[in-house]
């Protein structure tokens, strides 16, 4: 494998937009497998929601919080993956005026899912540029990034659904 460019030759707009074009090459990815394994309907957002539902529910209110986005966006988007079968609303059982959204068996299956293929197409990365770049590529992205990796917030950072 030949060497990459020195930075010298490597204008700065370059860095954000090949970043941005490996994470859109793995959630491309990502959804043509799960398409195929039964979850043609999941969008790269649905992602985000079912990540910022949790395996405990959440209120439409605070979803919206969580994706940075409006509890009409916020609802709206549930209202798709209610549809498709991935979240239900059911009452609080804190409290009964309060609707809750929580994921259903097809949706935990989906992150359950998710999950897996990632590690399959990181084991590809892996067989592309070597373990041992892999792990320096990460470890270099963890020294310049927040810790927290569940940043949902990506929904509202882009400019809404």
């Amino acid at each position: 494998m030949p060497d990459p460019p020195s930075s010298a030759s490597s204008p700065g707009f370059e860095l954000p937009l090949r970043l941005f074009l490996g994470f859109r090459i793995l959630i491309d990815e990502l959804h043509a497998e799960l398409a195929r394994r039964g979850h043609p309907d999941l969008r790269p957002m649905h992602g985000f929601v079912m990540q910022a539902i949790g395996s405990r529910g959440t209120t439409a209110v605070e979803l919206g919080r969580r994706l940075g986005v409006s509890k009409q966006a916020a609802g709206k988007t549930v209202d798709t993956l209610e549809r498709l079968g991935y979240v239900e609303r059911a009452h609080d059982p804190d409290d009964a005026r309060r609707k809750i959204v929580r994921l259903t068996g097809r949706g935990v299956d989906s992150l359950v899912l998710s999950a897996r293929i990632f590690d399959d197409l990181r084991a590809g990365w892996a067989r592309t540029l070597g373990e041992d770049r892999l792990r320096a590529l990460e470890a270099d992205l963890r020294a310049v990034t927040p810790l927290d990796v569940f940043r949902l917030d990506v929904p509202g950072w882009f400019g809404g659904y």
